[in-house]
């Protein structure tokens, strides 16, 4: 993941990215056993994870159209910090109730609130991100750019799940203290190695840009998020749950396989990107298409899973498949609009990405409860939807 001269800073943006997305996956690996453990059902982890989606919703286009007024480099630093310290909170509760269970109510409070705050400030990063590389890369050559950014992320869903699984085995606890120092880093990644920069509004003479979901610039990026958010979440919320009831697992060897099919995701994301970069020539409406189908035959057949092997190869074709599609959304919402609406648009389009946030959980755990192989199938569907959707704008667009 070398940096490219256009965009100073990258390294610190992709290493900030690969931290800060292993804090989170190491969440989402252990959240099923920890629910389990304390006594909750599997709709308050769906709460949980939906409550910070519509934080994010709510607070992903302010946070990109404030980097246009103050600085990317400043909305990240904030960002971070608060981040980081919500996060550490969230670690010392669980510990405690781990070993001294409370009531259910305040449990349910406890991780609502800190994974609602973890989605307030950490929305900021993101579109931020997107920005920065708007930015500075050329339209034609983001895509490229932000699948780095991308591939960040994916390794950080490789190397936080599988650390998070194997260290849940033996203290679920000690995985959230450990997940907790990440956003510490990242933070001073930021701090150190971004520089700062002249905020992109105070060199244009135009009034406040205020981007809406339904701008027909960001159409299709905005169905595309919608969609893939809904996916991606419906099965990252119900993998430790498919794990525990579909291969009969314990929670602790649930945790662990959890943490092993976000691996599975991990490997796919980056190869898919790393096809992205190579091929700069492809359109990011194509990847599009071709992402969703792939992803949408991934999801779809893990309704049909029996073994554990089964479940690893079929979330690993799913991200290979979502690997086309995140940075080609990010890039075509970056193609679209001028350079003074760069940190609008990515937080336009981070906003939709919070309100997946928001319905797929919930969806997602609640199809569960009616029969496992629901979310799933759920899922296919949509993402044949969005492919098709794309193929035919692709035909539309000169």
């Amino acid at each position: 993941m070398r940096s490219t001269p256009s965009v100073p800073g990258l390294p610190a943006l992709v290493f900030a990215a690969l931290a800060g997305t292993m804090a989170m996956m190491s969440f989402v690996a252990v959240v099923g056993p920890v629910v389990r453990l304390l006594g909750l059902s599997e709709w308050h982890a769906g709460l949980s994870v939906t409550a910070a989606g519509v934080l994010w919703m709510l607070s992903a286009r302010p946070w990109g159209g404030l980097s246009d007024r103050i600085g990317r480099k400043r909305v990240l630093v904030i960002a971070l910090l608060a981040y980081a310290l919500i996060y550490i909170v969230m670690a010392v509760f669980v510990d405690t109730a781990l070993r001294s269970p409370p009531a259910v109510w305040l449990s349910v409070l406890a991780l609502v609130g800190t994974r609602s705050l973890v989605g307030l400030f950490y929305a900021a990063v993101p579109p931020t991100a997107a920005a920065l590389v708007a930015d500075a890369a050329p339209p034609g050559e983001r895509a490229g750019v932000m699948a780095k950014l991308g591939s960040a992320n994916a390794l950080g869903m490789v190397v936080g799940p599988a650390a998070a699984g194997w260290v849940a085995y033996q203290n679920l606890s000690l995985t959230l203290y450990l997940a907790a120092l990440l956003p510490l880093l990242s933070l001073g990644a930021i701090a150190w190695g971004l520089p700062s920069a002249t905020p992109p509004a105070a060199t244009a003479d135009r009034p406040r840009s205020r981007l809406a979901w339904h701008d027909a610039r960001l159409r299709l990026p905005v169905l595309a998020v919608f969609l893939a958010m809904i996916s991606v979440t419906i099965a990252q919320v119900t993998v430790g749950f498919f794990a525990i009831d579909r291969l009969r697992l314990s929670p602790a060897d649930g945790a662990r396989m959890a943490g092993l099919a976000l691996t599975a995701v991990g490997v796919g994301l980056i190869l898919a990107q790393i096809g992205v970069m190579k091929l700069k020539g492809v359109p990011p409406r194509r990847w599009i298409a071709i992402g969703a189908l792939i992803s949408g035959v991934g999801f779809a057949s893990v309704a049909l899973v029996q073994a554990p092997w089964q479940l690893l190869a079929t979330y690993a074709l799913a991200a290979f498949g979502m690997g086309f599609v995140f940075p080609s959304f990010q890039a075509l919402a970056a193609d679209s609009v001028d350079a003074h609406e760069q940190g609008a648009a990515a937080g336009a389009v981070a906003s939709v990405q919070g309100l997946g946030m928001v319905i797929g959980p919930m969806v997602g755990t609640l199809l569960y409860r009616v029969a496992p192989p629901l979310p799933y199938l759920l899922v296919g569907v949509l993402l044949l939807a969005l492919s098709v959707a794309s193929a035919l704008h692709a035909r539309r667009a000169p």
